[in-house]
């Protein structure tokens, strides 16, 4: 088994903490990815679990054993960085089986798992070439290979597509999935792009300032953010923001007003309304907001640049507040920069957020 457990892992340098008490459990076989912007700890938090950096306090068990004091080689982790630091004067079946020769590998034993990661990664083909004659994504193909050789118990990704272009990125996150669905092995997958996240986790880490935000599964974080920081960062386009005060309850519902948008008033069903005049936030997906007259909340809007991308639009635009909202529309080449137009927020899809961020509920 190769359960993972985090238990009040703490980092600091000197005085200044980086990871502030990490509580974690990974069940065998499952898929996790940490997610959050530049310098939220997850790459620490990742290289911590490797053993490549000490933690201040806690404790990290892998397969019920606690590896705090374990050194990085005994821990039954491979790891696959963003460099693919592969020997350059090493053919690929070289670079795969390097490792486990130095460690006194049988001979038989090295062939049998290079000839299974050539396989798994359709790499066969590449076996006598050198890296240099290789492209971007082969040269991914051949790292990941030789963490696979090693038969590890966990595998930890460090941001392995960062060098990839797009649509490389694409094919590579089909071949990791397809991976982690042959082998079976505990993943852990670190990256600051939120598309990645979505298609490939079993469930996502989000952090932020060394802080786990929410744990849950990709389309439980995107459709029930527990607060306004990871709603704005599971999404793209990002969740709109609109300024808003709470004036009350009607009927079950708390009534907030958009904030100098001509009185624009929307209803929400909360369990425990904010009481009147607190601040809030109106949070609302791209692809939510209706047409004028199809929501709840009417809303004039300045275009200030439509984005064509095949079936569908997105437009940028303004309120009357100066705040940017995005829609999600039907393609359309009608519209233009400047041009005003009216949309509507439904209640049904909106969510509400305190001054501090937290979700109103």
């Amino acid at each position: 088994m190769a359960e993972l457990t985090l238990r009040a892992v703490r980092k600091s340098y000197g005085t200044v903490d980086i990871i502030h008490g990490v509580d974690l459990d990974i069940a065998d076989g499952e898929f996790v990815v940490f997610v959050g912007p530049s310098g939220c700890g997850k790459s620490t938090l990742l290289r911590m679990i490797a053993g490549l950096e000490d933690i201040t306090s806690g404790e990290i068990s892998i397969g019920g054993r606690v590896v705090n004091d374990v050194e990085a080689a005994e821990r039954g982790i491979a790891m696959v960085f963003q460099t693919y630091a592969l020997y350059p004067h090493m053919t690929v079946r070289e670079n795969l089986s390097f490792g486990l020769r130095m460690n006194g590998n049988p001979r038989a034993d090295t062939d049998r798992r290079v000839a299974r990661a050539a396989e798994i990664l359709r790499i066969d083909a590449l076996m006598d070439r050198r890296p240099k004659a290789l492209s971007g994504g082969q040269r991914q193909r051949v790292a990941i290979g030789r963490a696979i050789v090693r038969e590890p118990e966990v595998f930890l990704f460090d941001e392995p597509l960062s060098n990839l272009d797009a649509e490389l990125r694409v094919q590579m996150r089909v071949e990791i999935s397809r991976l982690h669905s042959e082998l079976g092995t505990t993943m852990i997958y670190v990256t600051h792009d939120q598309t990645e996240a979505m298609t490939l986790a079993d469930r996502i880490v989000v952090l932020r300032a060394g802080r786990v935000e929410q744990v849950g599964r990709p389309l439980e974080l995107y459709g029930n953010p527990t607060n306004q920081f990871v709603a704005g960062f599971i999404g793209s386009p990002r969740m709109n923001f609109l300024a808003a005060e709470t004036i009350g309850t009607i009927g079950g519902g708390t009534r907030f007003r958009l904030v100098n948008q001509g009185g624009a008033v929307i209803v929400l069903p909360l369990d425990r309304p904010p009481a009147p005049g607190e601040a809030a936030v109106i949070g609302i997906r791209p692809e939510h907001v209706a047409p004028a007259g199809a929501g709840d909340c009417d809303l004039p809007l300045t275009l200030d640049v439509a984005e064509h991308l095949g079936s569908t639009s997105y437009l940028y635009a303004n309120t009357q507040a100066g705040e940017p909202v995005v829609v999600q529309a039907a393609a359309s080449d009608g519209a233009r920069a400047g041009e005003r137009i009216a949309v509507s927020i439904p209640a049904a899809q909106a969510l509400a957020f305190d001054a501090q961020g937290e979700r109103l509920r």
